[in-house]
């Protein structure tokens, strides 16, 4: 099996350390014997989304600059979302996940369109949110604890058809006000967890792993691999943040 991973924008969205998902997608393949094939997709190169099983956006700057904009209305946003429409797996983080949704406020109250893919919109504030902080995620049939770190400026709220990606246990998640965290929309994950958020959540690594694989392949069992180290760090910060 082989895991084709695009990740869009490494020159932009490249501010949070969110690359460090890509590296533990790999590693957690490869100690399985899955090959992992990554290709960025910077601005102005075009990519054909359909031969990848994952997209991949991290963090960058809230207030998108306008190169990025002018090439997501022009071309690349409508691929985006018929991708996202097929069911592509996708991650996205923080203005990332935030260029998913339909408008963006700055800060002096100007509303600037984004792609749309998701029915969400985000507001800037004047103060950002910063810390660590963990929400439940009920994806498993069963509560998991998912932790990382918070840091953004805008509150985010969820429109139709769009539920959250987790409840809030500890610290702000998308606004501060309704205790949702992130949002799931078909096969995409858009959450604010910087951290890394996939090497402290090993079941979250998996999951996203086998849902990018079974969409090609049908279904798919991972094989354990020994996850000592990545639960010690995970309970440590749930121990922490449940004090």
């Amino acid at each position: 099996m082989e895991l084709k991973i695009c990740h869009l924008y490494p020159d932009l969205l490249n501010l949070c350390g969110d690359r460090g998902n890509l590296i533990t997608l790999a590693q957690r393949c490869a100690k399985r014997g899955i090959s992992v094939s990554m290709q960025e997709a910077p601005l102005g190169e075009r990519v054909d989304f359909a031969t990848f099983d994952l997209l991949f956006l991290g963090g960058g700057m809230e207030d998108m600059p306008d190169v990025l904009l002018d090439e997501l209305h022009a071309w690349r946003g409508a691929e985006i979302c018929a991708a996202i429409e097929d069911g592509k797996a996708t991650l996205a983080i923080g203005s990332g996940y935030q260029l998913l949704g339909r408008t963006y406020k700055t800060a002096d109250g100007a509303e600037r369109d984004y792609i749309g893919a998701l029915d969400f919109h985000s507001i800037a504030q004047a103060e950002r949110v910063v810390g660590d902080y963990m929400f439940q995620w009920d994806e498993l049939g069963e509560p998991v604890k998912i932790v990382g770190f918070e840091n953004h400026s805008a509150k985010t709220f969820l429109g139709s058809g769009v539920r959250p990606f987790g409840t809030v246990r500890s610290g702000y998640g998308n606004n501060g006000e309704d205790k949702t965290e992130g949002a799931r929309y078909h096969n995409v994950v858009g959450t604010y967890c910087h951290g890394s958020l996939l090497p402290k959540n090993p079941k979250l690594a998996d999951w996203l792993i086998q849902l990018a694989l079974e969409r090609k392949y049908g279904t798919v069992t991972l094989s354990p691999i020994d996850d000592t180290l990545e639960e010690r760090a995970h309970g440590f910060l749930v121990q922490r943040l449940s004090t």
